[in-house]
């Protein structure tokens, strides 16, 4: 198997990008695809990368950094390509951007129930940070 491309996603990627997060079940009705790609792809584009094998997205990962801290957000490697690294290289090639910029420590957020997102992730070396995370749509509401 090659090696995996990694780069920054660009509006041709949409489509591969969306059916990723469709089969890794990242996409939720409060967050729709287009939505949360034209916004990451409008603010730090370059922190939006895919990871590519044999001219197919395979992976992808968006990451933030506002200044103190950097944020991952949404890692995705395709069901049928995991346990290969791809994750594990997404994740080096977002800590090389962040680091690039200044960022002195990455934070994440997993879902209760994700034990295989914790174990991924201790695995890198990430650890437990004793706080609560909350949130608040701030979003106007489509409905009327």
């Amino acid at each position: 198997m090659q090696s995996l491309a990694v780069r920054e996603c660009d509006q041709g990627d949409f489509e591969e990008v969306a059916q990723l997060g469709e089969r890794c079940y990242l996409n939720a009705s409060h967050n729709r695809p287009e939505s949360m790609f034209d916004r990451k792809r409008a603010y730090q584009p370059g922190l939006f990368l895919i990871g590519e094998l044999e001219c197919r997205v395979v992976s992808t990962v968006m990451a933030g950094y506002e200044g103190r801290r950097g944020w991952i957000n949404l890692l995705a490697v395709d069901p049928d390509y995991r346990r290969l690294g791809l994750g594990r290289a997404m994740m080096v090639a977002a800590h090389e951007r962040l680091a690039a910029l200044g960022c002195p420590k990455v934070n994440l957020q997993i879902r209760v129930w994700n034990s295989d997102a914790v174990a991924f992730y201790e695995r890198l070396g990430y650890s437990l940070d004793l706080c609560y995370s909350m949130g608040k749509s701030i979003e106007p509401s489509t409905q009327e």
